[in-house]
């Protein structure tokens, strides 16, 4: 860590730059920003309430379905409530610490969707090509694991990610050219070395982009392979509408990710990182209980229990 010279200051806070280029598009953003908020949070808790409440679906799928629905939750209201008050008032300001926070919640939830969706993908994956070993090989205890195996790996990433952010020294400019603390435009700004971090970040990229990735196609190659060897055509409409949901769900999140993150620090692009962190963290969360609700009859019949007028 470089020691400060007696004529450097210490930054205490950060100006998160937001859209404020853009002066122009302030009431479409806040209009677009509050709704899809508003949206991502009633899907994901009706969800979580439809879950929890429903025996109907109290099945391997649905149980990590809720647990993406916390994520969701956990994702959207780090970033929203915070770039709402940047578009809301003239200069938007966040505290060394308050920026330290949202980068773990924010890190913590996106890296937890990730490796869930390899979790998801691998449950229709045994439930497509082991019909008949589904029970005993998702048991509610597997479950369990692998859920707290996601939140818990997930958490330890971002605590280090998070930790090595504090050690870096923060002393000229504190403008981040972002609406949220993120790892490479804070790197931009250390006047510390910062090739720890990289390298981390490079790590974490290869494994959740790269390794999960591999994983998730690897089970959706086996999934359509054994779709296909079926003979009946119901069958395979059956087979491919519980996976098609899910499907669409993971294009859009790591076509979204890969645009994010997925290139050197040095080519960091300000605007094109914060129009695929607006897909990221705003509209996957907002879409992802439509996809579910919209494409799968068990939650649509049990959201008709819960309210009658939905299945009319």
């Amino acid at each position: 860590m470089m020691m400060l010279s007696p004529n450097q200051t210490v930054v205490t806070e950060f100006i998160l730059q937001g859209f404020s280029e853009h002066p122009g598009l302030r009431l479409f953003l806040i209009g677009c920003f509050l709704s899809l908020y508003t949206m991502a949070l009633m899907g994901n808790i009706v969800i979580i309430a439809l879950v929890t409440s429903s025996t109907g679906l109290h099945s391997p799928m649905y149980f990590f379905l809720c647990n993406l629905a916390t994520m969701d939750i956990v994702c959207t209201s780090s970033v929203i409530p915070k770039a709402l008050v940047g578009l809301l008032s003239e200069e938007n300001t966040i505290s060394f610490q308050g920026c330290m926070a949202q980068l773990f919640f924010l890190v913590w939830s996106a890296s937890s969707e990730l490796l869930l969706l390899t979790v998801m993908a691998y449950d229709r994956y045994v439930a497509i090509c082991f019909p008949l070993h589904y029970s005993s090989r998702m048991s509610p205890q597997l479950c369990g694991v692998l859920a707290m195996g996601v939140w818990s790996i997930c958490a330890v990433n971002a605590s280090v990610h998070t930790g090595l952010m504090t050690r870096l020294s923060f002393c000229g400019p504190r403008v981040i050219t972002h609406f949220f603390c993120e790892i490479p435009p804070l790197l931009l700004l250390s006047c510390s070395p910062t090739y720890v971090n990289s390298i981390m970040t490079l790590v974490a990229d290869a494994f959740y982009g790269g390794i999960n990735f591999v994983l998730t196609l690897l089970s959706y190659g086996y999934i359509i392979a054994s779709i296909l060897r079926m003979r009946s055509a119901e069958g395979k409409r059956k087979a491919f509408s519980t996976c098609s949901s899910h499907l669409i769900v993971v294009s859009v999140y790591y076509s979204s990710v890969f645009c994010a993150y997925v290139s050197p620090a040095s080519s960091y692009s300000p605007e094109r990182s914060k129009v695929s962190s607006v897909l990221y963290s705003i509209l996957s969360p907002t879409l992802n209980p439509l996809i579910y609700t919209l494409r799968n009859k068990d939650v649509k019949l049990a959201l008709g229990r819960l309210l009658p007028s939905f299945s009319h």
